[in-house]
């Protein structure tokens, strides 16, 4: 009885994440204010989209710009790395000499309760946080922005390697700071779980940059966070369920993920900007309210 209701822990998280997602998305839509709104809205998108298009900054395509850019990105990168070393030394001071507490509990009763086709489930769903399978999505989806971006091609592929070595030997460093064995059924399992950090600020970092390039929205945002989300959780369930890793290590390993991650969206919106939504083209904007034209003078 008690091993079906731990395999349903995975299912109800899920849950939980996307049904707070959507909460969250209904509470940013924008009700119209009048039904007579409507041919006004559609007659000042030219106007809006020149507005916020005027507001971008400046492209920055030539190799000089991209040089000073990309040098900027990767120091602050850098910075926002040793401010979130410093932070997950403090917390590994906490979870290596206290954690057994309730590491120990939680890891002989999910041992005990394990399904064994959840368990096999577990083990596919599990390598979504691999090195190789997140390094592989997050330079495929660079190249993909780079050859799709509008302006700052360089950003994607940047961010991302940066991203790849920065977290490696960030990770490294922690792991030589704090030797901690893993469970008795993975001794290498260490703090923290690099698998929970990988989804986190891998799969973040792409969804960010996707978001940012062809979005700007707070729906697409909410959305794109639940997603990330349900990754982070995925991985850190299916660490803990297959005993790879305690569940301090597991939480350790998504909070580190978050906090890089935070780094990295903070320097490349240092970078480029703060991200623009997406607008209706000027051109069907106009044609739209000539066919529709608004019931009154526009203000």
């Amino acid at each position: 009885m008690f091993r079906y209701l731990v395999a349903l822990i995975w299912p109800a998280g899920m849950v939980i994440i996307f049904g707070a997602a959507l909460l969250a998305a209904r509470g940013s839509q924008v009700v119209p204010d009048s039904p007579g709104t409507t041919g006004r809205a559609a007659g000042q998108g030219a106007r809006e989209a020149g507005r916020h298009q005027s507001r971008r900054t400046p492209p920055g395509s030539s190799i000089g710009d991209a040089v000073a850019g990309s040098g900027k990105l990767i120091v602050i990168s850098v910075a926002g790395a040793i401010a979130t070393f410093g932070v997950m030394c403090l917390l590994g001071l906490l979870v290596v000499n206290h954690g057994h507490v309730i590491d120990k509990p939680v890891f002989h009763w999910i041992h005990a309760h394990q399904v064994h086709a959840v368990a096999a489930a577990m083990k596919r769903l599990t390598k979504i946080g691999d090195t190789w399978t997140t390094w592989g999505a997050a330079i495929a989806a660079a190249v993909c922005l780079s050859v799709a971006s509008r302006e700052r091609r360089w950003v994607a592929p940047v961010s991302v390697a940066s991203l790849i070595v920065i977290d490696h030997f960030t990770t490294l460093a922690l792991r030589h700071v704090f030797e901690r064995p893993g469970p008795p059924t993975s001794p290498l399992g260490t703090y923290p779980s690099g698998g929970c950090d990988r989804c986190i600020v891998f799969y973040g970092l792409i969804a960010y940059l996707i978001w940012r390039e062809f979005s700007g929205r707070r729906g697409a945002a909410i959305w794109a966070a639940a997603a990330v989300a349900a990754l982070g959780f995925n991985e850190a369930f299916s660490r803990v369920y297959l005993s790879l890793h305690w569940l301090t290590d597991a939480l350790s390993g998504l909070l580190y993920g978050g906090l890089l991650l935070a780094g990295f969206i903070l320097a490349v919106r240092m970078v480029g900007g703060r991200a623009v939504p997406a607008r209706i083209d000027p051109f069907r904007s106009a044609v739209k309210a000539d066919m529709y034209p608004a019931e009154g003078p526009l203000t």
